[in-house]
């Protein structure tokens, strides 16, 4: 008769499949052993067929468990009392958490001994023993969600002509060291968890809402989502000089680019918040969690000092050539206002970072268009891709953004912004809506 279980002993009268899940709590611990052929009082009954019970054992394990637990695994025959019992003993793992290959990182897959029973994890126990087994990172971390999709990355990839993967995948650090995802594919991946939420306000303040959106997906596919959801707001205002008549745009589109991705890039991701955006009729809101990396201050930013947070997802941006070179963003924001009197400003606060770009034409007074019969208004040609269009419209009675990308051989947004610019100086006509949109001649 031996004695009761504890935090260090199982026992199990006979074998059965969920034994995996004792084997993955003492992995998760502070290690233990297993008897298969002790009753739950102690009692010694052996087992009939050893050989097989351990083969079962060894095989459910190495099937089951991720990542691999067989080398802290040790199966052999013990005799007690006279009879044959099964002993497992298992040590601490070093690339913790295990848990059960089906279920995945979710509590329903993870467990971890206390007492003398094996408890699933909780969500925040499973993240801090992701940290705690040294990788601190979060973009190197083991992605809690292994059911990942890559449609939209891998469009992306393509239309730049990069060749993806799963050896590209491992060597943009997507699949880590165990040939798990990593949560750098969780962000690129179609399942991201993060979203990006967008307020449009009446006014100045949050008084008035007049919009609000959360987008979601790929945090590629919410860069350009939210990209165009902004631009939908950036109304242009004509001024003229002499017979010259200049429009320009309340913000920026370089200065608009730029804040996102320095809000996508820089981020901590370990905060379970959205990217956060405020519209207002005076200015726009870029919020970004995690505040400035540990030991720069805000001066140095604008000193062109750059420590990416997340250097692996820089990596990526940089190579899809979204960003230029670490440390140019801020530089960029503030020359896209040139000799504007308006200008932009950077806060920063413990685990928050804002930038706010003012509106260049809030507060001045807008100029009606002059009369056609007193005024020759001066316009830019077009140019040849804006031809390109109208003159596939003019075949074809229409265009949709997917054939202009085509046609021209160009990404979405500039797509989408040929085709808006088209459309404000009268050369098209929107149809449709939402995905069904397409554009007419004059």
């Amino acid at each position: 008769m031996l004695s009761f279980e504890n935090q260090e002993v199982e026992f199990k009268q006979e074998y059965v499949p969920e034994i995996r899940k004792e084997v993955i709590a003492f992995a998760n611990a502070s290690g233990g052993t297993i008897l298969i052929g002790v009753r739950k009082d102690g009692a010694i009954i052996g087992v009939d067929d050893p050989d097989a019970i351990m083969l079962q054992v060894a095989g459910s394990l190495k099937d089951s468990i991720a990542p691999d637990i067989m080398p802290f695994v040790n199966i052999k025959t013990v005799e007690i009392d006279g009879k044959t019992v099964v002993e497992i003993n298992i040590a601490t793992g070093t690339n913790r958490p295990y848990y059960i290959r089906e279920k995945g990182l979710k509590p329903s897959g993870v467990y971890v001994r206390k007492g003398s029973s094996s408890q699933p994890m909780t969500d925040e126990g499973i993240r801090e023993m992701i940290i705690q087994s040294g990788r601190c990172s979060y973009e190197t971390s083991r992605s809690m969600n292994q059911d990942l999709t890559f449609e939209y990355f891998e469009n992306e990839m393509h239309k730049r002509k990069i060749a993806f993967g799963r050896s590209q995948m491992q060597t943009l650090k997507l699949i880590g060291d165990d040939h798990l995802y990593t949560n750098l594919a969780l962000l690129l991946s179609d399942q991201c968890e993060v979203t990006t939420k967008v307020a449009l306000f009446q006014g100045t303040d949050k008084a008035v809402f007049r919009d609000r959106k959360e987008f979601s997906g790929s945090i590629l596919k919410q860069l350009e989502d939210v990209y165009q959801f902004i631009d939908l707001n950036n109304k242009t205002q004509a001024s003229f000089s002499g017979l010259i008549r200049i429009d320009k745009k309340d913000y920026p589109e370089e200065a608009i680019r730029e804040s996102l991705l320095n809000s996508i890039v820089h981020r901590d991701y370990s905060f379970s918040g959205s990217n956060l955006i405020n519209i207002y009729d005076d200015r726009i809101e870029i919020v970004s969690l995690g505040g400035l990396v540990s030991g720069l201050e805000l001066n140095s930013i604008f000193l062109g000092v750059s420590q990416p947070r997340n250097p692996n997802l820089a990596a990526i941006f940089y190579r899809m050539m979204l960003i230029e070179s670490y440390g140019t963003g801020i530089g960029k924001i503030q020359r896209a206002y040139g000799d504007n009197e308006k200008k932009p400003f950077f806060e920063t606060a413990k685990g928050v970072f804002r930038v706010t770009l003012p509106n260049r034409n809030e507060g001045i007074q807008k100029l009606s268009k002059p009369r056609k019969r007193l005024v020759a208004v001066y316009r830019q040609p077009l140019s040849s891709e804006k031809a390109e269009i109208l003159s596939y419209v003019a075949e074809h009675k229409k265009i949709t953004r997917k054939e202009t990308e085509a046609l021209l051989n160009i990404g979405t947004t500039k797509a989408y912004r040929i085709l808006k610019e088209l459309s404000s100086a009268g050369k098209l006509h929107i149809n449709g809506s939402g995905k069904n949109v397409y554009y007419t001649g004059e």
